[in-house]
């Protein structure tokens, strides 16, 4: 675990190995469990100070912002799925805000060219490589997350673009690893999956749950779970 208080950063990588795989039914209680479990208590990459295994999540409203270099049909889709978030997550207080306000998660949208001078520019490093074609940098303590940047290349067409807007904003709001075995999830780099799935859904009502705090532990959650995921179930499918 982080030292408490200490800024830990973490980032995701879409990978995009979009190799199909097999259609399943809706998740067990169990596979769904397990699943959270894995995307909420580690990270895809670890930051200077441990991946941080407790809750992450933003403690407040999250308040999005676009940095947008492309505009036209990718803006309007980028603000159309940021604006539809509060209602598919109960519990969300999200919005977007206009040019001037004080954004604590911004979405970059790039042409291939400026994506390595962009990423450069949010991890404050010159000399990396920013890798793949959309990544998200999350900034946290146990206190919460206090800001994360999407960076997502939005020329290279719109399958790959969908696919990069959905994951890199779900994993920016808290849940950071992957998921390999994760069915029809953008947490899963072998699903074919490039909207906001039924599963991903459960996975971020379970994450924004009240009853979850910033910091707490998995051996706090774990005998919340149960509840909790039937509390997350309901509200998918009332949807």
């Amino acid at each position: 675990m982080s030292a408490p208080h200490k800024l830990g950063i973490a980032a995701t990588l879409s990978l995009l190995l979009l190799l199909p795989v097999p259609a399943s039914c809706a998740a067990s209680d169990e596979r769904m469990i397990d699943g959270f479990v894995r995307v909420v208590f580690s990270s895809e990459f670890s930051g200077p100070f441990g991946s941080g295994h407790y809750v992450r999540k933003f403690a407040g409203p999250v308040r999005f912002a676009l940095d947008d270099a492309v505009g036209g049909k990718r803006r309007r889709a980028a603000e159309r799925f940021l604006r539809s978030l509060p209602g598919a997550i109960h519990g969300l207080d999200a919005r977007l805000v206009q040019p001037g306000a004080s954004p604590n998660f911004v979405v970059h949208l790039l042409p291939r060219r400026d994506y390595q001078r962009v990423g450069r520019q949010v991890y404050g490093n010159p000399f990396m490589t920013v890798p793949g074609s959309c990544i998200v940098r999350a900034r946290y303590d146990s206190r919460g997350i206090v800001r994360s940047d999407a960076l997502i290349v939005a020329d290279e067409g719109d399958r790959l673009f969908r696919r990069c807007l959905v994951e890199e904003v779900l994993q920016g709001l808290g849940p950071l690893d992957d998921d390999a075995e994760a069915p029809q999830s953008v947490f899963n780099d072998r699903s074919t999956a490039s909207g906001f799935t039924a599963y991903d859904r459960i996975i971020l009502n379970m994450l924004c749950d009240d009853r979850l705090r910033p910091g707490m532990s998995e051996a706090e959650v774990r005998p919340l779970l149960p509840g909790i995921l039937r509390s997350a179930r309901r509200r998918v499918r009332a949807r």
